[in-house]
């Protein structure tokens, strides 16, 4: 099996806000990973990261908010969109005056 992008999207919310989905599926998972994947999920606002989801090579899978960094269960592709896309919304309805 060759690597093959599943999600390669940039989703403006507004001017200063977008969310980046980007995920491909792998031959072998990366080092740190029990699965087939590579990903980075991304809620950017005024040029800041502010909320990633991603699992570089030797980390594994974990969430970044802000500065603080935690690990995340990567169950499948569809429950990571679903998990990102609902911390994306809190951060955005917790954050309105940013």
């Amino acid at each position: 099996m060759r690597t093959r992008s599943l999600i390669d999207r940039r989703i403006t919310l507004t001017p200063n806000a977008f969310l980046e989905l980007v995920a491909w599926e792998l031959p072998e998972p990366l080092k740190g990973s029990t699965h087939d994947y590579t990903y980075r999920f991304a809620l950017v606002v005024r040029e800041e990261c502010v909320l990633r989801y991603d699992n570089e090579a030797g980390k594994g899978d974990h969430v970044h908010v802000g500065t603080i960094e935690r690990h995340y269960q990567f169950v499948d592709i569809n429950k990571l969109t679903a998990d990102f896309l609902a911390d994306a919304k809190e951060w955005l309805n917790d954050n309105r005056d940013s």
